[in-house]
């Protein structure tokens, strides 16, 4: 075991880790994303680590039911979603460095096995598990020549699967010594009884388990329904331990982008800069502030329905429903997020009036037939009543099947993800698909450049014609439809440098994209998604002028 203060050559960054107690979902994401915040504003250079302790190599092939969005990162990793939130408060471009899995951690141990780099050593849990645990967060702080790295441990205190991971950041607290490394526990005081009394028992259990396997926290961070009364707060001080000062409230917001002001307001950046030796400089939340201020300015109203297939977990499209209040953030009008599960819409006529009655309408990506002929109804009212439309991925390539369902008059088209033996494949497999069997990180992913056609309406909210987007998808629209759908109207404005087709538009309509790529996962605060306010300023200006006459698809 090397001695207390030990650090490698060339390793001088300060760790900061966030855990969590009681139950999963009390917001560890946004509170390590609002740390990183906090030091942003004080000009730290900051950078974010994931630890998933899930066996899954990735999240690609995990059903969103299950653990949300899958978010990808520039490389085309498949990441928890909670890298979107840090991508978003940072306002980086992280990478799949910046995720680990434990499915992720045993293959590269495993690998160095086989190849004898253990020199014969019985490989165990400690030290090479941990070791090379060690090693990511090392590498990913070299990388990005960040001065703190901020860790978030996914799970709660007392899991399993996690304490590989905890005890591989207790051994990284020894090697760096005092002053070098601080843990944020993150834990729930529920309110009880008609009173609504705060119980403080759960948040002393969950110390007491981190304590036990050999870490202190050094700052507690309570959440709840409402702020904690000072009583409550000494008493979690005198339990677990912390100083007052470090017992932190943070009851529910309207909004997760108030965090780290709250945060702030109760003194953890000057706290944290103590404890660390950080620098101590008046922080900057200049560009946060405006965000917020126009966020909650509420000039105006638009309503945008949202047609998927996973609308009862909200978390599914979370970084859609993070770019709509990015925008609401810049125009000052209220975005209000209408869902509909897609399968409603074939037999139920009232789910196709909240269609017809909404500003907008956002058809987002997913796979396979389920909802698919909902997607179509909503998308054929969008095209023919003239609401404001937007797909992505999935609903890109649904637009163009309902085209040429409906205006080009081949009733038999579909993707060959649903009919693979189809008359009409309007939508194919990649050719680079053909012969795949493995599911995990086998689609075309990541950053890919687009080219788009000057004057297009995709040029025109993104003021450029070429762009970067992040791609998640194996089918794409089937070059041989590409100039029957232009002659109908449904022209491609975007392609990728190899002529696939990025980007489908109707010239004639208010606001009718559908881009092959995912936007959202580039909206930022204080740099909004072009395309998402494009959307929203064309239900704005639709609201100012009387719409046509409504009338429901002739197929529904």
């Amino acid at each position: 075991m090397p001695e207390p203060g030990y650090r490698p050559p060339g390793f001088s960054v300060k760790v900061i880790v966030v855990s969590g107690g009681v139950i999963s979902g009390l917001g560890k994401g946004i509170t390590t994303s609002s740390l990183g915040r906090l030091l942003k504003a004080r000009r730290i250079p900051v950078t974010i680590v994931k630890i998933d302790p899930y066996l899954n190599v990735d999240a690609g092939t995990m059903n969103p039911y299950q653990h949300g969005e899958v978010f990808v990162l520039k490389d085309g990793t498949e990441a928890d979603l909670d890298l979107g939130n840090y991508e978003r408060f940072l306002g980086q471009e992280l990478d799949g460095a910046h995720n680990l899995t434990t499915g992720k951690i045993y293959r590269t141990v495993i690998e160095r096995e086989r190849r004898g780099e253990y020199l014969g050593n019985t490989v165990q849990i400690i030290p090479h598990v941990t070791g090379e645990i060690k090693r990511c967060i090392r590498d990913v702080a070299k990388a990005t020549g960040a001065e703190v790295v901020l860790v978030e441990v996914g799970g709660t205190v007392g899991d399993i699967e996690s304490m590989p991971f905890l005890e591989a950041l207790r051994e990284l607290s020894y090697e760096l010594g005092e002053g070098r490394m601080a843990f944020v526990h993150t834990t729930l005081v529920p309110f009880v009884g008609a009173v609504g009394e705060a119980k403080t028992k759960p948040t002393q259990h969950s110390v007491r388990e981190l304590r036990a396997i050999g870490i202190r926290p050094n700052l507690i961070v309570a959440r709840g329904a409402a702020p904690l009364a000072p009583d409550i707060k000494t008493k979690i001080s005198l339990f677990c331990d912390v100083p007052p000062e470090a017992v932190i409230s943070v009851p529910d917001q309207s909004s997760i982008y108030e965090v780290p002001l709250v945060l702030e307001a109760q003194g953890v950046g000057g706290f944290l800069s103590r404890l660390l030796g950080l620098p101590a400089g008046e922080p900057d939340y200049a560009e946060w502030r405006e965000f917020l201020a126009t966020y909650r300015a509420d000039r105006a109203t638009v309503e945008v329905a949202i047609v998927g297939k996973y609308t009862e977990l909200h978390d599914a499209y979370l970084s859609h429903i993070e770019a709509f209040h990015h925008v609401q953030g810049r125009l000052g009008a209220t975005v209000h997020l209408s869902w509909i599960d897609a399968e409603d819409l074939p037999r139920d006529p009232a789910a196709l009036a909240r269609v017809r009655r909404a500003g907008a309408l956002l058809v987002p990506g997913g796979f396979g037939a389920r909802g698919a002929e909902g997607k179509l109804l909503a998308i054929e009212l969008a095209r023919s009543q003239g609401i404001p439309f937007l797909g992505v991925c999935y609903g890109f390539q649904m637009a163009a099947v309902e085209f040429a369902r409906h205006e080009l008059g081949l009733v038999a088209a579909n993707t060959t993800e649903i009919d693979p033996h189809g008359a009409d494949p309007v939508v194919c497999l990649l050719e680079a698909q053909q012969g795949l069997h493995e599911m995990g990180g086998t689609m075309r992913l990541g950053a890919q450049p687009v080219l788009l056609t000057a004057g297009s309406r995709a040029a025109q909210a993104y003021g450029r014609t070429e762009i970067e987007e992040r791609h998640r998808h194996r089918y794409e629209i089937n070059p041989a439809y590409v100039d029957r759908l232009r002659a109908g109207g449904l022209v491609a404005t975007g392609r990728a440098p190899d002529g696939r087709i990025e980007v489908l538009e109707l010239a004639d309509h208010p606001f009718f994209v559908g881009v092959q790529y995912h936007p959202e996962f580039r909206s930022r605060p204080e740099a909004p998604h072009p395309l998402y306010l494009a959307l929203v300023r064309a239900a704005l200006a639709r609201k100012e002028v009387p719409p046509p006459a409504a009338a429901a698809p002739a197929r529904a």
